[in-house]
């Protein structure tokens, strides 16, 4: 047999391999993916916006407060437990963000200022007048996006553990999903992310949660299987790339924000140091509410829901009635 015939079939071997390995991965990732949404169903209920689903849920009646999660987050961990322990005197909206849990991703590479814009249009589609935004890590930073560019559709920013400056380089935790080519984004989305998620569950779980522990029924009854899906990977990767174009830009721009902000911080956070997202704020934004929980890590919605919901009810005080707070504090 000559060398060509040798080097032939060599590669049609290595392409049947690589079939076959990637026809496996994508027969596990759909596997998972069904069991995640029988566990974990689309509950909320849905608004076109843009020509695309947004799934949402709602409680209470009142002043609004809009509640966005963060990077890889779907609306539970904004549900449960805080909006469940919040009280029914405020109409109180979660949202699954653009392609996160169970709303589809419009066109767009996911950039802070679409996201804004996304959220501007959710606001109106709504009939929403100027809720409170409440944000949470990349949350946190789309809030600010908004604040920055339609300033006259909110009230408020109330952060938990903001996303507000950008990294010069990715972090080692994020890395796996930082994915620049959207078509390698797609493959590994429907292929190996997947099975890779639900086998470093437990790591991922210390490094966000840390040092707390996630609820013993995170996974379903608080909603985590909704993010064991590609579409939801896929998404939260394109959040994590797009970074690189807006917020940079944002941060030097927080001085223009004039509307109540406060920020709660865990000083024990993995994710995002609180002195470079939390305590630097103190002099870009005026009037700034900054609250450190000592020895709480990233989710403080779930280490100390009591004391964010006594956080986001303080800014939300300072957003609606601004003129009771203010002469009750002289």
């Amino acid at each position: 047999m000559s060398f060509i015939s040798v080097l032939f079939w060599l590669v049609v071997t290595a392409v049947v391999v690589l079939l076959l390995v990637t026809g496996f991965f994508m027969h596990v990732t759909r596997r998972i993916s069904r069991q995640a949404e029988k566990l974990v169903p689309a509950a909320g209920k849905r608004i076109t916006i843009d020509g695309h689903d947004v799934h949402y849920v709602e409680s209470g009646q009142g002043r609004p407060i809009l509640m966005i999660h963060g990077l890889g987050g779907h609306l539970h961990h904004m549900r449960r437990p805080l909006m469940e322990q919040f009280g029914d005197d405020y109409r109180l909206i979660a949202i699954d963000r653009p392609g996160s849990g169970y709303s589809t991703r419009p066109r767009g590479d996911g950039r802070l200022s679409q996201q804004a814009d996304f959220i501007a249009h959710f606001i109106d589609a709504m009939g929403l007048d100027r809720p409170l935004v409440v944000g949470h890590s990349l949350g946190g930073a789309i809030a600010l996006a908004v604040a920055l560019r339609h300033p006259g559709k909110i009230s408020g920013l109330a952060l938990i553990s903001p996303l507000t400056h950008h990294y010069a380089e990715v972090p080692p935790e994020f890395a796996p999903l930082h994915i620049p080519n959207p078509l390698l984004r797609r493959l590994i989305a429907n292929t190996v992310a997947v099975p890779a998620s639900a086998r470093n569950a437990p790591r991922t779980l210390d490094f966000v949660f840390g040092p707390q522990k996630p609820p013993a029924d995170f996974a379903v009854a608080g909603g985590a299987l909704a993010g064991m899906r590609p579409s939801h990977i896929y998404a939260t990767s394109t959040d994590l790339v797009a970074l690189r174009h807006d917020l940079q830009d944002f941060e030097t721009r927080y001085g223009e924000i004039d509307l109540p902000v406060g920020i709660l911080f865990g000083d024990k956070d993995r994710v995002l140091n609180y002195r470079r997202h939390g305590l630097s704020m103190r002099d870009k934004i005026a009037d700034l509410d900054l609250e450190i929980a000592e020895g709480v890590g990233h989710m403080p919605q779930y280490a100390v829901t009591g004391q964010v919901v006594a956080f986001i009810r303080r800014i939300a005080e300072r957003a609606f009635h601004p003129i009771a707070v203010a002469n009750a504090a002289r």
